[in-house]
């Protein structure tokens, strides 16, 4: 709908989900006809935005988010059950009464015909240009609405699906007929709840799928990947070898922000795809020793270009034929931890005064400062600093440790930022260099992350919905320009004081 969530969503969702002690299971691919399977297990109704779950048979239903009424909180009339948001619930079998005699069943081959992600409507463009729908809806008139409830009430004739399908390839070419056969029915399996049994996973955290056993993937990585703990990118670059890079808001005139992290890719991609030379596999890549490719599309200009991008080779520990991707946890956290301070280009001995939970955000902008193009300017460096400063006052005034009595100062010190903030900002240009240069430690960060899981963490995560607020970075960045002095912003907290220092202390040294 015109929306563009931040680059960091999707990560800092899961670590939400993790703190509030929600389960979850990350599918290992599309995870529709999965989650259709578990709604039907537990009779509940599907909470989603993808249109798809309205041609599944759902037992509980299907609630588009958009009709969630998130303001309306309500209290249940009568009866413990507490409060509830106002929402809408769509059945299968009231929408198929409207068409008179249709059957659920033949849903997913409308939802095939009118054009779904796996088959274009131009196929069947001799189907619509010749079948006389009722009610007058033929192709062109009436518009696409009546087209959809004309071609609703003509499948309304047919008992099953397959019925349909040899009627609906009457009005085609016969030396196309058996290819369209092929295509409808394989478009519409997607649509058949799957026979993975994700209960299983909540009960016991086993996730059996026979897509990863076919693909080879190793125990570790799915269980990670279920577990939210490796994200879709390094599967992706795992088993399809390709990669698409997420826009931000950006200078389109210069090089993608993905750009600047190119060099941490290169290293996930040799850890995910790196050969072994005790196998004797004859693929091209090992018969010339080349390193593999894989395809990443991202943007040049406004347009999407596909680039082939080269694994890099990675240091002697990491090519022992003892630690093929399946054993990689196997290599010393120590070695572990050296690959990924050596991408980033740091030394865990200028790491040791940053808090353990700071130091990964810490090396990836020593990268960004190295790496970037063009240079980050100091006011940005501080700016993004401040904002990390902000995040740590914010953590241990509302959830200080338990063990620790909350300085007063510190409560003092988050009220005078509270109110900085509510002060109406006099230049609130948008900078689109800044801008770019905040994207590219976001992408720096991404990757840094992501390596530092395939890693198994050698280092801590950062908790992301304190570490980066793109506003307050870029309003920080305004007022530094014109007033010096917000940098003593947290002056009146003697902690947050040192912290900022020890931080640009570390990056500047």
């Amino acid at each position: 709908g015109g929306c563009l969530a931040p680059l960091l969503t999707r990560e800092a969702f899961v670590q939400a989900l993790g703190r509030l002690g929600v389960p979850f299971v990350q599918c290992f691919a599309e995870a529709d006809r999965e989650i259709a399977g578990l709604a039907n297990r537990w009779g509940c109704p599907v909470l989603s935005l993808d249109s798809d779950f309205f041609v599944f048979d759902l037992a509980g239903g299907y609630c588009p988010l958009s009709h969630f009424q998130w303001q309306s909180v309500r209290a249940a009339a009568a009866g413990p059950q507490g409060c509830y948001v106002p929402a809408r619930c769509f059945s299968a079998e009231r929408f198929c009464g409207h068409f008179g005699r249709l059957s659920k069943a033949l849903l997913p081959l409308f939802a095939v015909m009118h054009g779904n992600d796996f088959v274009g409507l131009e196929a069947l463009e001799a189907f619509f240009s010749k079948v006389r729908l009722p009610r007058d809806c033929a192709a062109g008139r009436g518009g696409r609405h009546l087209r959809l409830q004309g071609l609703l009430k003509w499948l309304a004739q047919f008992a099953e699906p397959a019925e349909a399908v040899d009627n609906v390839l009457k009005y085609l070419k016969k030396h196309k007929r058996e290819e369209i056969r092929e295509l409808l029915c394989a478009s519409m399996e997607n649509y058949a709840p799957s026979d993975v049994n994700l209960e299983d996973f909540f009960q016991n955290g086993s996730y059996e799928c026979d897509a990863a056993r076919k693909a080879d993937v190793p125990q570790w990585v799915f269980d990670a990947l279920a577990k939210g703990k490796l994200a879709p990118f390094v599967i992706n670059a795992l088993i399809l070898r390709s990669t698409f890079l997420r826009v931000q808001v950006e200078n389109m005139q210069r090089p993608s922000a993905h750009s600047t992290a190119l060099p941490i890719r290169q290293v996930i991609y040799g850890l995910l795809l790196r050969v072994s030379h005790s196998t004797e596999d004859a693929s091209p890549s090992k018969q010339t020793n080349e390193l593999p490719i894989v395809c990443e599309f991202d943007r040049c200009q406004k347009t999407l270009k596909k680039t082939f991008v080269q694994a890099a080779s990675l240091p002697p520990d990491f090519c022992d034929d003892r630690f093929p991707l399946d054993k990689l946890m196997e290599v010393p956290v120590s070695c572990r931890q050296v690959l990924l301070l050596e991408t980033l280009g740091v030394k865990m001995s200028s790491l040791e005064p940053i808090p353990s939970h700071l130091q990964l955000p810490v090396a990836v902008t020593c990268y960004w400062i190295r790496c970037s193009e063009p240079k980050v300017k100091l006011n940005q460096l501080k700016a993004l600093l401040l904002m990390v400063v902000s995040g740590e006052l914010q953590r241990i005034t509302n959830d200080p440790d338990p063990a620790v009595l909350p300085a007063e100062d510190d409560s003092v010190a988050y009220n005078e930022f509270l109110k900085w903030k509510e002060k109406k900002l006099q230049n609130n240009d948008f900078d689109l260099d800044a801008a770019h240069s905040f994207c590219q430690w976001q992408c720096c960060l991404q990757m840094g992350l992501y390596l530092n899981q395939l890693l198994g963490t050698p280092l801590s995560e950062p908790d992301l919905s304190r570490l980066y607020t793109g506003t307050l970075v870029h309003r920080l960045y305004q007022e530094l320009k014109s007033a010096p002095s917000v940098e003593n912003l947290f002056i009146l907290s003697p902690k947050m004081a040192h912290l900022y220092l020890v931080l640009l202390n570390t990056v500047e040294s």
